[in-house]
């Protein structure tokens, strides 16, 4: 599809693939979901119900910002890496923890 040489690869695959519509709603939800777990790894605490549906409204909200970054940066990539490394410490850390009750 001619056009697409300045869109981040996934997007442009996502485009050609299943069409502008919904490659944006797709790769908006993505990133949504990879925000929030990206939250939930690093910095999530514990919170009540109603600061929690706020945080969460944000992060949907803060998405769009990012939604549109993405289509020139490489914004899902960098949070797959977070979520990739923050998934690690978390398990490194877990294991390190049961460690030293054993």
């Amino acid at each position: 599809m001619a056009g697409l040489e300045h869109v981040s690869p996934l997007l442009g695959a996502l485009i050609e693939g299943i069409g502008v519509t919904w490659a944006v709603r797709v790769y908006w939800a993505a990133l949504i979901l990879l925000s929030i777990l990206v939250y939930n790894l690093g910095f999530a605490k514990k919170l009540t119900l109603g600061k929690n549906i706020i945080v969460y409204i944000s992060l949907i909200i803060g998405s769009l910002l990012l939604l549109i970054l993405s289509y020139q940066l490489p914004v899902m990539e960098s949070l797959l890496v977070a979520v990739l490394i923050l998934g690690i410490y978390k398990i490194r850390l877990k294991m390190h923890k049961e460690e030293e009750q054993h």
